[in-house]
This record gives C-alpha cells, structure tokens and sequence, in this order.
C-alpha cells in the first residue's frame, strides 16, 4: 500500500500570529487539545527545527505515545512534524493562512509505510482513515475552543 494523506481546515477567529503560538506551544499542548494526555518535551529550549517531544494521546481506546521531531518552523505561517513509528514515516504540517480579521488553520496529515509489515498493516487500517480524519478535525476544533475562549475573556 502507498502512502496515505488526508487535510483538515478550521477557521479561528484570531491572527495568525496568535494561532501559531498556541498551536506551536508542544509544552502545554494537553492543556489546550482534549486528545493529548500529556506531552514531555525531550529537547531543553524554546521550540525551533530539531525540537523533539513524546506525545501520549488515547487513539482507539489505548494510550499511544509517539516521539515527535520539529522538521520545519516558519513562524507564523507553518510548521512540520516528524515521527517514525512501527515501520512507518509520519509528517504532519500545520499551516496558518491569513483570512479575513482570522485565520484558517490547514491541517495534513501523511503516513508512509516503510517495511512489509506497515503496508500490510496500513491496508488493513484504511477503514480507520475516517476516523483518523475526525480525531485531527477535533485537534483543530479544540484549538479553535481555546484560542477564542482565550480571545473573549
């Protein structure tokens, strides 16, 4: 099986500026997004390319932690997300394209399978896309929560 992609949108009501500082603030990500459990920062510093982080999120019922490495940072238009996991190549890039007196945050999300064993397992999986796509759109719904909540307060 090939690799996999899907993309999600969400309008925020708040510059991009505003949006990309949450939405790039891995430290208290669990704070702002209901599916991160807990996230510990693996590189001491602010956050710039080659910061990594473990995130731990419940996916499918069980607790998943995946090791995560910051490929690209141009603040504050877009970001990039590495992982490799069980055979597989994952990047996630956000980006933060101004609208209006907001911002429409662009969410893609590939997965590459690597060995035998992940293209056998990702084909399998491809029911599960679906899903997948909705627990990103929530991401993204979630931040929007938070940064306009923040907004009106």
């Amino acid at each position: 099986m090939a690799a996999f992609e899907m993309t999600v949108r969400e309008r925020i009501a708040a510059p991009p500026e505003r949006v990309f500082v949450v939405a790039s603030d891995f430290a208290n990500a669990a704070k702002t997004i209901e599916g991160i459990l807990r996230v510990e920062m693996l590189t001491p510093g602010p956050v710039g390319v080659g910061t990594r982080f473990r995130e731990t999120r419940k996916m499918f019922g069980k607790e998943a932690s995946e090791e995560m490495t910051v490929a690209e940072l141009e603040p504050p238009r877009r970001y990039v997300l590495l992982a490799e996991s069980h055979g597989a190549r994952y990047r996630s890039e956000l980006r933060f394209e101004p609208q209006d007196a907001g911002t429409e945050v662009v969410m893609t999300f590939r997965g590459e399978p690597l060995t035998v064993v992940a293209k056998v397992m990702a084909a399998l999986m491809k029911p599960m896309m679906k899903s997948m796509a909705k627990h990103c759109a929530k991401d993204l719904t979630d931040l929007k929560r938070s940064i306009e909540a923040e907004g009106a307060g």
